[in-house]
Formats: C-alpha cells, structure tokens, sequence
C-alpha cells in the first residue's frame, strides 16, 4: 500500500517514535490523525502539515475504549477512510517482580495491550469492510526475551505478539494485514532518562554497539505499509540484539 492520499492513525504520536512515525508518513503523503495524552508542540503540528496534507489530533489515554472510537470517527468524519493504523502508545513502570504492586502491573498491561486491542478492533471492523488495511503494533525485543524489571512490560509486549498474529489471521481472507515490530534500545526520552552506568551496560549488550533511532522504526513501518505480501510477522530492529 502506497501512503499517498491514505490516512494513519498513529498512537503515542506527540514524541519519540510515534513523532517519527508521522513525520515519515507524512513525507510519504499521508493524512494523519494523531493521538496523545497530551497536548501536541504546535511547532511540531505546524512541521507535519507544512508536507501538504491534513493533520488533526485527538488527545486522550487508548486505555480507554472511547479514545478508539473517537479516532476511527476522527478519520471517517476528516478523510473519509482509515487506511492505516500504527498502535506505538506505551508505559513503563519498572521494578523488580517480587516487589511490583498489583497496580503497577496492571496499569503496563492496561495501556499497552488493552490499549491496543481498544484501539484496533473500531478500526479492525472497519478496514474488513472496507477489504483493505494495515495495522502496526509496537511490541518490543523483551517481548520476546524478557528483561529483569520488566515483568510488567514485557508480559504486555508479548501479549501483543499474540495480539497481531490473531488479527493477522481473522484479517487476511479479507485483505487486511497486521504486524508488529520489536524495537531494541531505541534514543528516546526514555533511554536519555538512564544512567550513564546502565546506559554502557546495555550498550556492551548490542552487537551494534549503539542505540537505535527512532526513524530507525519509522523506516521499519514504512516498509510494513508498502510491502503487501507480509502479516502475521515481528519484524525486530535492535542492533542484533534478541
């Protein structure tokens, strides 16, 4: 599928990854309709539109059902389709799992998996109907290793695996493809946010030996919109790391 003319609804779009994402969509001439908890830069909004193609936003946690809904009307109501829709929007709240809260478990999964499917089945229904679509969950390379503190975490980002290649089936027989990818140790807010100390740790971990970047997987999504014989795959980008 060419992005041309097509609208993405992108998650976790105000920074990081989800920034990138748009960003490269954009360039591809893309319509975005674009979520976040918060408000967006307006220097950001203002970067997006200058490719020449529409861009609204709709705030709001994916957590909860009606931010789903409210997308999906978004891009009917603005473009009058919803080609593709990209779920990057994610948590972390990290602690060891014998001493993690109920809460902090359920809060990771709330968000990342709940949130996804939230998200995805108002646009799932409508792509089978349409007979064409392209959704990209965000998962993560401890979804597929795990990682000590993360328990939380990477239960969600697993549990997004199986997510994907669930709708990848029900999908196909109607033309509609779903894929994850696994991101490695991507340069966000997050990765910034870690110690010099942990940062050399993982760092000796990657055979790449440096962390990745965020239009590192922007390029990966792209690649997942644009080639029509893939679904049902993880495609992991980390530096050789999983």
């Amino acid at each position: 599928m060419k992005l041309t003319d097509k609208t993405a609804i992108i998650t976790g779009a105000s920074r990081g990854i989800g920034e990138a994402i748009a960003r490269n969509f954009a360039e591809a001439g893309a319509n975005l309709v674009l979520n976040a908890r918060h408000e967006f830069p307006t220097e950001l909004i203002k970067e997006l539109e200058a490719f020449g193609h529409g861009v609204v936003t709709v705030l709001g946690s994916v957590d909860d059902p009606a931010t789903g809904q409210q997308l999906v009307a978004t891009a009917l109501d603005k473009f009058g389709s919803a080609d593709i829709l990209v779920n990057n929007a994610g948590i972390t709240s990290d602690m060891l799992a014998m001493r993690m809260k109920p809460e902090d478990f359920a809060r990771v999964v709330s968000v990342n998996l709940d949130g996804t499917f939230y998200v995805s089945q108002p646009v799932f229904k409508k792509m089978l109907k349409a007979r064409t679509g392209v959704i990209i969950n965000l998962a993560s390379v401890v979804g597929l290793t795990g990682n000590i503190g993360q328990a939380n975490y990477a239960a969600s980002k697993a549990g997004i695996i199986g997510l994907t290649k669930t709708l990848a089936r029900e999908g196909a027989m109607r033309g509609v493809r779903v894929n994850a990818i696994a991101p490695g140790m991507i340069a966000t807010d997050m990765t910034a946010a870690l110690s010099q100390a942990s940062q050399d740790q993982i760092l000796a971990e990657i055979p790449l030996k440096r962390f990745g970047q965020p239009e590192e997987i922007a390029h990966a999504a792209r690649f997942l919109v644009e080639n029509a014989y893939i679904t049902g795959q993880t495609l992991t980008v980390a530096g050789g790391l999983g």
